[in-house]
Parts: C-alpha cells; structure tokens; sequence
C-alpha cells in the first residue's frame, strides 16, 4: 500500500470527494559538484519518494527533526524549487486535474493564483524598501487583477482580515513588530484568493503569545475560505492544535501518517514515539516515559541500508531491520500508515 492509496481511503477532506491534491514520488535530489571540471559526484537527498494527499479545506502538517526534508517537499510541491521526480496531481475544480509538474513556467504561472506559501521568517520575507501595501498588493498588479483606487481598496480589506488597520498600508517592515509583520505576509498569501497555502514554519520565529494569536487568525481564514494548508512545523503542540492529518518525515520519508488523534494517541512508528516523549505536559498524569535518541540523524547523502531509522531505533533488530527499507502498511482505520518492520498490519 502507497502513502497516497492510505490517504485517498481516510477520506480526506469532503467525504467522497477526490483530494485537492495528490503528491506522488515526489523525489528532490541536490546535486554534488566536485573539482575543476564540476564532475556530478553524488547527491543529497533532501526528499526521497514522499506520498500524500490533501483535501479541501484541510490542513496536513509536516513534523520532523531539522534536515529531514519538511521545507523542500514544501517549495518542491509548489515548484519554487524544481523536483527531481514525481508528479503533483491538482484539481482546481470538481472534474479537472493537471500534473503541476509537467508544466511549463508560462502554464504553471496561471496556477500560481491558487498556490500561495507563508515564509518562516517575517523579518526576511518582505521588502524593507516598499511599503507593505505594495508588498501586500504586488501580485494582484502583476495578475493584472486590480489597478488604481480599485488596489488600494482591496489592500485596505485584506490588512483588516488579518487584523490590521488599513492606515498602515503606507508604513514599511521596518515599523512592524514580528507578529504584524506575519500577518502582512498571510495578507499577501491571501492576495490572490488561493485554494493552497504551504505555511512553512510560519509562526516559529514568533513569541508564543504571538504565535497563538496567528495560528487562530489561520483557522478562522480557513473557516471563512475553504483553505488548504501543508503546514510545516517543529512545535507539536501547535500541530495537534491546528491539524486535521499529520504526517511524520525522517531523513527524506514519511515514516508514519494518519489523523491528528491518531498519531498523537496512538503512534506506531517508534520514532514518532520518541518525538512524542519529548513534548513538555503540564499535567504530570499525562507524561510519556522519555525515548532518548543517541547518535546523530544519518547523512542524506548516504543514507543507511534498511530502515533509514534503525542506527538510532532504541528497539532495531539486527538482520531485519538494516536490511531493506519496510513497506507502508495500514496499521490503523482511517487511512493511518507506517513504515516499519516491527508493527503489526491492520488485520
């Protein structure tokens, strides 16, 4: 059973309804260039074949270790950095699908109205020399959607959905704390009226008061427009709070996928288990026993043989587990999956 095939079956999104989007294989392989003559010497392999699917006002979260892959499967979904495989099924309409990457730049641009990503960091992400009004209203000019008083108007609305006066349209970053600079990059997310936004990592950099503020204003826009979010994160705790799937990345791979209540209650892959031993409670009923993880998170470049987990696994067995990479097996109802020799299949 493929990621994908799990995840069509837990009925994502509208039940029955196809997924907004099916990523399939999707590869994205860095190459390695060594000496005078930049002879092609190896790659890394920041993404190795992931599967998914996404529905229609869903929100699917990526959670992983730094380096596993979350952000580059990201951008390679939206093609801000061209994939090495794979293909990215998308149906903007009840009926239609296209393989965004088979397209041409010129074609894919008519789909980068739909498209749209929240970037980590809100003190890189905008310009410092143009005011966020620009900022926000840029692409609606380059889309050829709104000139004029027509511009400064629709600017003017999308400040206020995202709980900003219009009046500081004329301001720049620089005037903004963190958490306003934020929500002026989900304003020009927002711009385009888009069906998918990939919010990579788009609240880490915030104090969490702040972070709070944001991940609700994401749920009430979603809520008010039907949005889909890849949303990208390291905190588990805003992941169970904002997700409706999760799935779980190592070194390139989705080890383990299934719903927020799921994953979170009932881990079968032992290093989402060990992630999950790491989550600070309040409630000391509520503990988990920690899973320490010795050594260091292999190199992508030359993954291990078998399981890429098993050099780190507190429970790898030897002759099994190093010897080829486990299949994707349904372990739970609902479309919940994991790659693992040592769990049981759904029987």
């Amino acid at each position: 059973m493929t990621m994908t095939s799990a995840m069509t079956e837990s009925g994502a999104g509208d039940a029955g309804a196809a997924p907004l989007l099916e990523v399939r294989g999707l590869k994205k392989h860095f190459p390695i260039r060594s000496g005078v003559l930049q002879r092609h010497t190896g790659d890394v392999k920041a993404v190795d074949g992931l599967d998914f699917s996404l529905g229609r006002g869903e929100t699917l979260s990526l959670v992983g270790e730094s380096g596993c892959g979350k952000t580059t499967a990201g951008r390679s979904t939206l093609r801000l950095i061209e994939p090495t495989a794979g293909e990215a099924i998308y149906r903007p309409e009840a009926g239609t699908e296209v393989d965004l990457f088979k397209l041409g730049k010129g074609e894919m641009r008519s789909f980068r109205r739909d498209l749209q990503i929240i970037f980590q960091d809100p003190y890189a992400s905008l310009n410092p020399r143009i005011t966020v009004g620009n900022a926000v209203g840029e692409a609606l000019e380059v889309h050829g959607l709104a000139q004029g008083s027509a511009l400064q108007d629709q600017v003017a609305e999308l400040l206020k959905k995202v709980g900003l006066r219009p009046d500081v349209a004329n301001r720049f970053p620089h005037e903004f704390s963190g958490g306003q600079r934020q929500r002026v990059g989900i304003a020009r997310a927002l711009a385009l009226q888009p069906k998918l936004i990939v919010c990579d990592e788009a609240v880490s950099a915030l104090d969490v008061s702040i972070q709070a503020q944001v991940i609700n204003l994401l749920k009430d826009l979603q809520g008010e427009f039907d949005l889909s979010y890849i949303f990208i994160a390291h905190d588990l705790s805003v992941v169970r709070y904002i997700s409706d799937r999760v799935a779980v990345m190592y070194l390139g791979r989705i080890v383990e996928m299934g719903t927020v209540d799921q994953v979170f209650d009932n881990p079968q892959h032992p290093y989402t288990k060990a992630l999950l031993s790491a989550i600070p409670r309040a409630d000391r009923s509520e503990r988990r026993e920690r899973i320490p993880l010795t050594g260091d998170v292999p190199s992508p470049i030359n993954p291990p043989s078998g399981c890429f987990f098993h050099t780190r696994c507190p429970v790898a067995e030897a002759g099994r587990c190093d010897s080829a990479y486990p299949e994707t097996k349904q372990v739970g109802q609902g479309g919940h999956v994991a790659a693992c020799h040592l769990t049981e299949p759904l029987g």
